[in-house]
């Protein structure tokens, strides 16, 4: 099988969903513009690409209809680029970057792009109208649980306290705001977004500005700070709007070419994909998922823990990530090394495209070899992508 290697990986700035900066910028806008940058970063002839595939958690709405077919249209890719949105709800970026990989592994193609997008402003969690089954929510209820009731439980059953909770997501913001200061978000493009502005006669003209930086950096949280705040989803409960993730919107994209295709483009590789594996839990704490895809993952590769560099753990909860580093010994200083989802958000289906940008941007910063990219997945599920930084092929 051959190698599939990663030529760019780019992401635009997270918003806060809803009230952020992208709350007039639709969907579309946001993929179209990453697909795009990240195929202008490498100066690729876009009539190279094969396929784009586009993982999307709740793909209807103003990111339905396809929307990675509808999104490389937009960004001027030509006709004979094909697309195909992919839902594995928190992993669906990561899927759709694996897929894309796979393709060209198999010899179905020689360019490939992944993708990942959520506008949870747009599209709200869980979509417009779900509708769980009558029969079997009575069966089996937990299958339909909410995700903060996720994480309480994974604190209940494995005695993460609220404190270690705070302290951990009081680490994440200070690792994000460090990293903005440093000027390490080398894999962010700067987002042209739009607002609607009303003029003296009523008439609402549209505008672009451009969106630079992650907007859900807390700047100043400690715990003391955040202490004062509740559980929404348990009476004293340990999951809070402070050690929980954000709710964002964005988007990311992943280029990929064969050997071959590098070689005959003068394509530059900075990572590929070594290995990908996802394994089920139980749904009532979906957030113990990493700890059966980590080690699922590094066995198919041939690998240790120990050997692994970077690691980007998606923090969907405080709870749950201080649970699978505890559980599978990682070491926390690798871990999340610019922050994570609690600082800078978690927009669902964009997350697993976001920190492989993130992953492959600190792999060449600190000069490691191997980065995992890791998330539990709502429903039950983890899912774990190995990546090896290189440098030629």
């Amino acid at each position: 099988m051959r190698d599939a290697y990663i030529v760019q990986s780019v992401r635009i700035p997270g918003c806060k969903n809803t009230r952020g900066q992208y709350r007039e910028t639709r969907p579309e806008d946001l993929l179209a513009f990453i697909m795009k940058a990240c195929v202008e970063r490498v100066g690729l002839d876009p009539e190279e690409i094969d396929d784009v595939m586009c993982g999307c958690a709740f793909p209807e709405g103003e990111q339905g209809l396809n929307i990675a077919r509808i999104a490389s249209q937009m960004a001027g890719f030509p006709d004979s680029v094909s697309g195909a949105t992919i839902n594995r709800f928190c992993a669906s970026g990561l899927e759709a970057i694996a897929m894309s990989a796979l393709r060209i592994q198999a010899g179905w193609a020689d360019v490939t792009l992944g993708a990942g997008l959520e506008s949870m402003t747009y599209v709200p969690m869980g979509g417009y109208a779900p509708r769980p089954h009558p029969e079997f929510s009575l069966e089996r209820p937990e299958t339909y649980i909410a995700m903060g009731l996720t994480a309480e439980n994974v604190a209940e059953r494995y005695g993460i306290s609220r404190e270690a909770c705070d302290a951990f997501a009081v680490r994440s913001v200070a690792k994000a705001q460090r990293a903005q200061e440093a000027g390490y978000f080398t894999e962010i493009v700067p987002m042209l977004a739009y607002r609607f502005v009303e003029g003296a006669d009523g008439i609402f003209t549209k505008e672009s500005f451009l969106v630079e930086k992650d907007e859900g950096v807390r700047a100043g949280t400690t715990v003391a700070g955040i202490a004062h705040l509740n559980s929404p989803f348990k009476a004293g409960g340990v999951v809070t709007a402070a050690n929980s993730s954000q709710t964002t919107d964005g988007a990311a994209a992943t280029l990929m070419a064969s050997k071959e295709t590098c070689q005959r483009l003068g394509l530059k590789p900075l990572a590929r994909l070594v290995t990908y594996a996802v394994s089920g839990c139980k749904p009532d704490e979906m957030g113990v998922g990493p700890t059966y895809a980590i080690p699922k993952a590094l066995q198919k590769a041939g690998l240790t823990v120990e050997d692994i560099d970077v690691i980007e753990l998606n923090e969907a909860f405080a709870s749950q990530a201080l649970h699978c580093i505890e559980v599978l010994g990682l070491d926390e200083s690798k871990v999340n090394l610019t922050g994570g989802a609690i600082a800078l958000g978690h927009p669902l289906g964009c997350t697993g495209a976001k920190l492989t940008a993130t992953l492959i941007a600190n792999l060449w910063r600190t000069g490691g070899r191997y980065g995992i990219v890791s998330m539990c997945i709502g429903g039950g599920m983890g899912a774990c992508a190995i990546f090896e930084r290189v440098d030629s092929v």
